[in-house]
Parts: C-alpha cells; structure tokens; sequence
C-alpha cells in the first residue's frame, strides 16, 4: 500500500507547485496576475453568464426532484449504517463550512448595497430599492448555493459509502468513464482542479476575514488596521485550525462547529430583540414572498439587450465562486454525512442552511436598511462601500453595540477556523487517494500552504485578484457537476428500489 501511495502522490505534488507558482506570480507580477484575472473573469461573464444561471437552476430541480422521488430512502452507506455524528453537530459542521463566514460578512454589507445601487431601472434610497435589497440577497444566499454544494456531497457520499470507493471527487465518474480511465490523466486533473479551487478559494477568504476582524479589532479596542497586526491574526488563527484539523471530525472540528452554532444563533437573536423586531418580521415574510414567487424568473433572469452590469457583478459572481468552492464544500459534506438517507441529506444541506441564511439576512439586514433616514444616502453608500466594516457601523447605532461587536469578533475567528479546517483536512483527503483519514504531516503542510498564501496576498495586495482567478478557474467544475448528475443518476437507477 506505502508503495503504491508513494507512486500515486501525483495530485499532491501537482496541486502545491500549481498553487505555489499561481501565488508567487500574484506577488511578484501583481498587475500582470491582475490583469489576467479580471480579463478571464470578464470574459467568461460576458460570454458564459447564461451558462451559470442555467447550472445553477438545473441543479436546484434536481435535487428538488431527487428528495421526494424513490430513491429517496436510499442510504448514503450500507442499509444499515447509522448516522455517525448527531443531526445538530451534522449541521453546524456543514454549516460552517458551508458559508458561516459569509454571512457575518454580508449581512448587513449586501443589502444596504442593493438599497444604494440596485439592479438599473431601480431608484436608490426607495421602498421598491429596500424589497429588492432583500429578494436579491435571499436569492444569492438561499436555496442555489446549497443546492450547489449538495451535487458534489450527495455524488461522492454515494460513491464513497455505499460503493466503497475513493473520497475523490473523479470518483463521482466511475459509471460513465469505468474505474481505468478515473484513475488516470482525466481523474487526476479532476482532481488537482478541486484541490486548486480549495486552496484557493480558502487562501482568499482567510485573507479578506482576516481584514474584517482587524475591523473589528479597530472598532472595539482602537487597534491599529495594519498589516502586521493582520499577520498576527492569521498566525494565531493558523495555529488553532491547524490543531483542530489534526484533532479530527470527531474532536476538533465538531467541538468547533457546535461552538460556532451557539455563537451564531446567540448572535442573530439579540439581533433580532435589539433591532427593528417587527421590521424584521415583515421583511422575512415579504421577501420570502418575493423570493418564491419570482424564483424561476429571477433564476434565469438576464438581460439579452439591456444593461447586466448588476447580474455579473453580483448573481453571476455568486454563482462562479459557490462553484468554486462547490468541491470543497461537497468533499467535507460527503465526508460527515455517512448513514443518512438522500432525502435526510438534501433536507439537511439545502433547506435547512437555506432557511437560516434566509432568516439571517431578513435580520441583519432589517438593521441596515432601517437606518436610511438616521444614516442618510452618502453615510449608507460610504458603509457599503467597505464591506468589512460595514456590521460595525449599523451595529454603533443598536444598543448593546459593543456586545454585538464583541460576539461578532469571535463569531467571525471561530467561522474562520471551521471553514479553514474543514479545507485542511479536504485537502489531505484529495491529496492522499481520498483517505478518509488523512496523515497529519499533509493536513499540516495544507495548513502552512494556505496561511502562507494568504499572509503573502494580503501583504502584495492581491488577495481579490486570486479570489478572481480561483473563481474562472473554476469554470470547468459547471460541467463536472452536470455530468455528476448524468453519472449519479445512472448508478441510482441499478438501485433495487
């Protein structure tokens, strides 16, 4: 066995150079790296939008169709394989995942956007631009990415538990292309493309989180937003996901992840009872209402003649960088979702995350949009226009602000962790033939790898330009989750159901 891992190490080897090259040439050539980026993210969105909306709705049906058909009641595992982590801990460690820290850092930022800039057509500042302020943000946090993220897991639980086979997304694969050709050039680029878009996608969200809790640091206790106290941030950050990694799914990461629900669930109810309550209330009921009402349209919605400057900057984006880290995400959902049911499963990763983001940002983003008149138009743009400290301002005119402030600060380190050590252990799995328990020396190195690539981009200032490139870069997963489905549907239906 030592032998044939040391012989098949190739993803592992492939994927740091890979890594490293991309980042030291986003440090050394930062416009060139730059350039490059924002050009191939224009292009695929000028020519390939339509191609995400489609994706992302066609993935939406599946799942929908997939849950309340007969294949249902299909264990992800043998048939009498129980869960192995209780549905709480199940879903704060997807949670977390999944999208914890981007919900603490647009909820309040992604609205008052919206109110401020909407879609052309809509006036800034009105009561139509304040309903769309909340359709919009359901729309891009709701039941797509979810859905997204739950092709990958739902496949490659599949594959891996009931099938027996390898924790590698070219696993997923093996009913169209046989077990030869997954194990070979094609399976390997598969792959390497999923460790890439990790390592990544998690390298840029460390960086950016990591200027948010400076932020907040500033905000609370003056410290300075310099870089060096953010290398601090991310050493120390560094140091806990990296031990709570090796610890395990069972150890660390769970302590983790139930840790990270109190916090957030703490969080979002003094929100709600130290915010504008029933503002709240009539927000989540009247976006709700638009969001489904208009969902098919708002799904497919771009302009062939018109203006879609606001759809590719914001729902095309949102839809390129969840497929970004839909291999990722799905890797680690596979992984602790072993004994369910397919129909507990999307229950479990598309509604109910779904429900909850939803219920997020009808409250933190009641908050925001409830300050128009106190704020005024100029202080409302100037906070959307910094995303990272946007929570804090809207929070200065709230009671109980330093409070707040305070759980938010910790709410955001802990979210950091759970998504990097998440990331660490995936990438130990992708890197190590899809063990499912991975060494300790590769989820260290992974670990090193990550925090190193964030603290050079933060300090070389191209921390968007490689959030840009890892998200055309993951252009071609739209069609490795398309043929997921093709390819899991084939194997459901050997299924004696």
């Amino acid at each position: 066995m030592n032998n044939k891992i040391k012989k098949d190490n190739s993803v592992f080897y492939i994927s740091l150079i890979l890594a490293i090259s991309i980042v030291l040439w986003g440090i050394v050539a930062q416009s060139s790296f730059s350039s490059f980026a924002n050009s191939l993210m224009n292009f695929l969105k000028t020519y390939f939008g339509w191609s995400y909306l489609i994706a992302m709705f066609i993935f939406v049906i599946f799942a929908l169709i997939l849950a309340f058909s007969k294949y249902g009641k299909i264990k992800l595992g043998k048939d009498d394989d129980k869960p192995e982590y209780s549905t709480t801990s199940w879903f704060a460690m997807l949670f977390g995942a999944g999208m914890g820290i981007g919900l603490v850092f647009w909820g309040v930022a992604e609205p008052i956007s919206h109110l401020v800039s909407p879609a052309p057509g809509i006036e800034p500042g009105t009561i139509e631009a304040a309903n769309f302020a909340m359709k919009s943000s359901f729309m891009h946090w709701g039941f797509h990415p979810w859905a997204n993220y739950s092709i990958i897991g739902l496949a490659l639980a599949y594959f891996q538990f009931r099938k027996d086979k390898p924790g590698l997304i070219s696993s997923i694969f093996i009913p169209l292309l046989g077990e030869d050709r997954v194990r070979g050039p094609i399976g390997k680029f598969i792959d390497i493309l999923a460790v890439f878009a990790t390592v990544a996608g998690v390298a840029t969200s460390l960086g950016l989180g990591t200027m948010q809790i400076n932020s907040g640091l500033n905000f609370l206790f003056n410290i300075p937003e310099t870089k060096l106290v953010q290398i601090i941030i991310i050493a120390i950050i560094t140091v806990l996901f990296i031990w709570t990694a090796i610890s395990g799914i069972g150890k660390g990461i769970k302590m983790l992840g139930d840790i990270n629900l109190v916090l957030a669930v703490t969080l979002l109810s003094l929100v709600i009872i130290l915010g504008p309550t029933i503002t709240f209330i009539n927000s989540f009921t009247n976006g709700l209402g638009q969001y489904i009402n208009g969902f098919i349209v708002d799904s497919l919605h771009i302009e062939p003649y018109g203006d879609n400057s606001w759809i590719f900057g914001w729902t095309v984006f949102y839809w390129a960088w969840w497929i970004a880290w839909a291999p990722f995400v799905g890797t680690f959902i596979a992984r602790i979702s072993k004994g369910r049911t397919i129909r507990e499963f999307i229950g479990g990763v598309i509604f109910a995350p779904a429900i909850v983001s939803i219920v997020w940002f009808s409250a933190f983003g009641s908050m925001g949009l409830n300050l128009m008149d106190t704020m005024g138009m100029k202080k409302m743009s100037q906070a959307a226009s910094v995303p990272s400290t946007a929570l804090f301002q809207v929070f200065s005119y709230y009671p109980m602000s330093m409070v707040l402030s305070m759980i938010t600060v910790v709410l955001l380190s802990t979210f950091f962790i759970t998504s990097a050590n998440s990331a660490t252990f995936v990438l130990g799995m992708l890197s190590s033939q899809g063990d499912l328990n991975p060494s300790k020396s590769k989820q260290f190195i992974w670990g090193i790898v990550q925090s190193l690539l964030a603290t050079s981009l933060l300090l070389a200032g191209g921390l968007e330009a490689l959030q840009t490139a890892s998200i055309a870069a993951a252009f071609p997963f739209i069609f490795v989750m398309i043929f997921a489905i093709v390819s899991l549907m084939k194997a459901l239906k050997e299924e004696n159901v």
